[in-house]
């Protein structure tokens, strides 16, 4: 008990420095009410929220200016009151929920399968425990299995059409295993039932035989008590994008050829490539740092998506639009006959393939998609705009949870197997629509 003492003392005691940073702030005595002007929606439980604060165990004792900086952070609009602080104790197993909410924003479609409506991701997980050493993070990931698409006739070049396999790929992939292969079905790497991952398998030789997409919902970190909560919006402008994934055979959980186990590691290759300066990767020609690198005067953002004018968006984006790489991936695993039949090594596939279809839609060698090429209503390869570049949330069947370190890479660790998975769950559809939300947030922007 002597010890939980000890740090509650000094926990208060930095917090007390930490509640003088915005004079302005304090300029005023007491607390009052701080609510955003109209049209914006006020805080309807601000009276109960400052009370219920104020009479916290771990905040009643505080010193009085410390309150009230507290109680003026639960007066605001806020999802969650200031931060509870408790003594450490032994916790329960961790469980999570994730909810996909599409937001009905004015303007925009409705629809959960179209790629211009607006979707948010809620996180909720306790418990998960504090990161504290090498810039560690949970992230999560929401994850599409690759499915088997339908038979089209090829382009003029031989090369099966976007999003489709040709007759040849088709007769090929069902000789496959067990026949289950086949248009509609997830695909699988050995042609039998899908085995998703597993707490029984073992790493490297008793793994998953689907084929994951994984795609970022974001970093997060634990709260003291270990509970986590986040939010991160699914939509086109720069965060339905996967991570470059030519990185992938540099993570440790991918294997040189088909049927083999993952052998990164044995073979020296962990971090050997990133994509800190984007390009096309192996298969193409590194681009330079000093044309494309992170400009200390023009930082690079992934997030300086949209723009009224190009040439203030982001030209240096690391990653690709989700329906480009679930495309890439088509050539790798799905196209036997349509794409590079003499290749066999798979790292080698995984090479040619981002460097051929980013170069389809950037329309030349540097291995970039743009914000700008990128945007959803950009007109390329022919296609009057970039809806096919964009996997909907439905798409995605599943969602893990990772432990990461700060390793350079955007792709999770030891992709695409499962071992660095904290947690992991599967889509369960709400059939008919419900309401999922309530009342309206501060910020009507």
């Amino acid at each position: 008990m002597q010890r939980q003492a000890t740090k509650r003392t000094r926990l208060a005691r930095f917090c007390s420095v930490l509640a003088l940073s915005v004079p302005a702030v304090l300029a005023v005595t007491g607390v009052k009410a701080e609510q955003p002007p109209l049209p914006c929606h006020p805080n309807p439980t601000a009276d109960a929220d400052e009370a219920a604060v104020r009479s916290r165990g771990d905040i009643v004792h505080l010193p009085g200016e410390l309150q009230d900086r507290l109680a003026l952070l639960a007066n605001r609009p806020h999802t969650y009151p200031p931060l509870q602080v408790f003594a450490e104790a032994d916790g329960l197993p961790t469980v999570g929920a994730v909810r996909v909410v599409l937001e009905p924003k004015p303007g925009l479609p409705t629809d959960p399968n179209n790629p211009r409506a607006f979707n948010d991701v809620f996180t909720d997980i306790s418990p998960l425990f504090v990161i504290n050493n090498e810039s560690g993070w949970y992230e999560g990931w929401m994850i599409h299995d690759i499915t088997v698409p339908s038979v089209a006739p090829s382009r003029p070049d031989g090369h099966a059409q976007f999003g489709a396999i040709t007759e040849r790929d088709a007769m090929i992939l069902k000789r496959m295993g067990t026949g289950n292969n086949v248009p509609g079905n997830i695909f699988t790497v050995d042609g039998r039932d899908p085995h998703f991952p597993s707490a029984s398998d073992h790493f490297p030789d008793v793994q998953t035989n689907v084929v994951p997409l994984q795609e970022s919902m974001g970093a997060y970190n634990a709260y003291q008590q270990s509970d986590v909560h986040s939010y991160w919006e699914f939509n086109y402008l720069g965060t339905n994008w996967i991570h470059p994934l030519y990185e992938l055979p540099f993570t440790g959980g991918f294997p040189d050829n088909f049927g083999q186990p993952p052998d990164a590691f044995e073979d020296g290759e962990i971090g050997k490539l990133q994509s800190i300066v984007p390009g096309p990767g192996p298969s193409g020609e590194q681009q330079k740092p000093q044309v494309v690198g992170d400009n200390p005067n023009l930082p690079r953002d992934p997030d300086k998506f949209d723009g009224d004018v190009d040439a203030q968006r982001e030209f240096r984006e690391r990653g690709v639009p989700s329906g480009l790489a679930n495309e890439i991936y088509l050539d790798v695993y799905e196209r036997p006959a349509s794409f590079e039949p003499n290749v066999r090594n798979l790292q080698q596939r995984l090479f040619d393939a981002y460097a051929a279809e980013v170069k389809r839609v950037s329309g030349n060698d540097d291995g970039i998609i743009t914000a700008a090429q990128g945007d959803i209503d950009t007109p390329t390869d022919g296609f009057p705009d970039n809806t096919r570049l964009f996997l909907p949330p439905t798409a995605f069947n599943r969602f893990a949870v990772t432990r990461e370190i700060n390793d350079g890479l955007l792709a999770p660790r030891f992709a695409p197997s499962q071992r660095a998975w904290v947690l992991s769950g599967v889509q369960v559809p709400v059939l008919p629509a419900v309401s999922a939300s309530t009342g309206r947030d501060a910020d009507d922007r």
